[in-house]
């Protein structure tokens, strides 16, 4: 899933990991729209074990705001916009990631950022929107549609 809705593009110049007062947050818009997509799943019977989320803000305010399991941090889904060199180890811990939870027969829904998503799928996400994503036999991401407002 993209993050909801968070005006700009990138981050300030100032940008801190752990310091929300120097990101590019949600507005208020897109707090309700996480909230109006979590509860959107919750009444069509979706579950899910766990929430991964980016550590950017606005991606870990996305994920709390759905509401639907835990929420934990994943390096691998921070934005890599400003540094493409991440991409292909980010995607890599990615990919086990997904095969570690398929082992365990657990499902997920990660929170990230439209970089992320477009490097590993091929899809442009708007804001809040979920592309559903299977493993081949191969271990390759394979896009399966999408779900957005």
């Amino acid at each position: 899933m993209r993050h909801a809705i968070a005006p700009g593009t990138g981050d300030p110049d100032e940008f801190t990991l752990g310091d929300c007062s120097t990101q590019r947050n949600l507005s208020e818009t897109g707090r309700e729209q996480a909230a109006a997509i979590g509860r959107k799943l919750e009444e069509a019977g979706v579950k899910v074990d766990v929430v991964y989320s980016s550590e950017w803000c606005r991606a870990r305010q996305t994920a709390e705001l759905l509401g639907l399991a835990p929420v934990e941090s994943a390096s691998f889904l921070n934005s890599f916009f400003e540094d493409r060199t991440e991409a292909a180890r980010q995607n890599r811990a990615f990919r086990n990631k997904l095969e570690e939870l398929a082992e365990e027969g657990r499902k997920a829904l990660f929170v990230t950022h439209q970089v992320n998503i477009t490097e590993l799928t091929g899809v442009y996400p708007a804001s809040g929107e979920i592309v559903l994503i299977t493993l081949d036999e191969n271990g390759e991401v394979e896009p399966g549609g999408s779900i957005h407002e």
